[in-house]
């Protein structure tokens, strides 16, 4: 079954911090995300990934 995307809220829920974060995420420190429209969705898998790899270091 495939992964179901999240929002930037559902996100920010996930990772424990605000949308506001997650933004200047993918704005500075090119946290992983696709446009689908106007919305950014995620996947929680590659967002994991990301944040394990330590790319969110220094905020």
């Amino acid at each position: 079954m495939a992964e179901p995307w999240l929002s930037a809220e559902e996100i920010a829920a996930h990772l424990g911090v605000t949308k506001d974060t997650v933004y200047s995420w993918i704005a500075e420190k090119a946290m992983p995300a696709h446009k689908i429209g106007r919305l950014w969705k995620f996947q929680a898998s590659e967002v994991d990934d990301w944040v394990r790899s330590g790319s969110t270091e220094g905020t």
